[in-house]
């Protein structure tokens, strides 16, 4: 099924106010509501879905409408809280449809991190009590279901789910093109910062294609992976360097994306409140969430240098120059942290890059085993 056809079908249930964290799942979609927007219907791409839960119930509160959230099934363990102690019919009883990207379907292969959930979307949301069902491959089926699902919510003003499985919808090319912020790629950018280390830091990179890219980076230079690569928790990267740099006298170097550092946006502030000296907070904005398709984040609406220094980082810094980066990286380390270095580079990535070949665990052990070498 096309995207066009799908939004005829929502458009003819009254349905077009949409709010969510974007999922590869279904990226066509993502691609058509962010061309959409503002033409016909509502789209607010979310910091994280239990917003995007709260938006929709806001947009029931004041409409009496019905709001679309969408996510990926990572993200349905997030919105457990607000299912349960806003939505829930014994609370609020506020009427929603959620679109569920199936990650990790049992049978089908995917990577390690959403192998668990995807076993558990079904029960989890059995045991949260929303009904639910997989969404059509075709619009005859899906405007029964939507149909039925539809009455459902308006006779038990509760939410009801559709379980999106991979390749459900046809591609679909957005229109919109994007003007980049800078002419040098996340990949040289890690790659300058690398070549300026002495091999002495610890590294954590954030989930999606950074991980990837410096996996690779390490392998072209012929070292060994010795990084953490956080390959899911959105957004938890930064939470995991403070952990490690309170507890390691080492510099501590972050690797993180806009969309990943908004969506934990609150993590700023303890960073800032405990102020670990070894901590490096290298921020890489292309605004755009490059992993699910290059939908666009809230970046280029925050004044990211005035929000870390406000959250009490020592000193920030953005760079939107290839040249002047591996010149600043050297500058930055000689002043105590917490530091956070805004690197404006341009979305996407190469077409042929790979994934870690460790596995979490081994890449665990690989860090730990690292770190304890370092810190002796």
């Amino acid at each position: 099924m096309n995207p066009h056809e799908m939004w005829n079908i929502f458009q003819k249930n009254g349905l077009d106010f949409f709010t969510g964290v974007p999922d590869s799942t279904f990226k066509s979609w993502m691609s058509f509501l962010d061309d959409m927007n503002g033409k016909g219907l509502q789209n607010v791409i979310a910091a994280n879905e239990c917003e995007a839960l709260a938006i929709a119930s806001g947009y029931h509160l004041a409409t009496k409408k019905y709001g679309i959230v969408y996510m990926q099934n990572s993200g349905l363990g997030k919105t457990v809280n607000p299912i349960t102690s806003l939505a829930d019919p014994e609370v609020y009883s506020i009427p929603l449809l959620m679109l569920i990207g199936w990650r990790g379907e049992p049978g089908k292969k995917d990577e390690p991190q959403h192998k668990k959930m995807g076993r558990i979307t079904i029960p989890l949301l059995d045991t949260l009590e929303i009904r639910h069902t997989i969404f059509p491959d075709n619009p005859k089926d899906l405007e029964l279901e939507l149909s039925k699902a539809l009455t459902y919510i308006k006779e038990k003003n509760s939410p009801f789910a559709f379980i999106i499985k991979k390749n459900t919808l046809d591609p679909y090319k957005s229109q919109k093109t994007k003007d980049p912020k800078s002419n040098f790629s996340r990949e040289e950018a890690i790659q300058a910062i690398i070549s300026q280390l002495d091999g002495q830091e610890v590294i954590i990179s954030t989930t999606g294609k950074t991980s990837r890219e410096l996996f690779e980076t390490r392998i072209s230079r012929r070292e060994d992976p010795r990084d953490f690569y956080t390959v899911g928790s959105m957004g938890c990267a930064s939470a995991i360097g403070l952990g490690i740099a309170l507890n390691s006298k080492k510099k501590t170097v972050i690797l993180d994306g806009d969309g990943a550092m908004i969506m934990q946006m609150g993590s700023l502030a303890t960073i800032g409140h405990y102020k670990p000296s070894n901590y490096y907070h290298f921020l890489f904005d292309n605004n755009v969430h490059d992993s699910t398709g290059g939908q666009p984040t809230v970046s280029d609406t925050i004044k990211l240098e005035k929000l870390a220094e406000a959250c009490g980082y020592a000193s920030v810094i953005t760079i939107s120059d290839k040249e002047k980066l591996s010149e600043t990286v050297k500058k930055v380390f000689l002043k105590p942290g917490p530091a956070m270095i805004i690197v404006k580079v341009k979305p996407g990535a190469r077409a042929d890059l790979g994934r870690p070949t460790t596995t979490p665990i081994e890449n665990k052990q690989y860090f730990m085993n690292y770190l304890e070498g370092l810190n002796k």
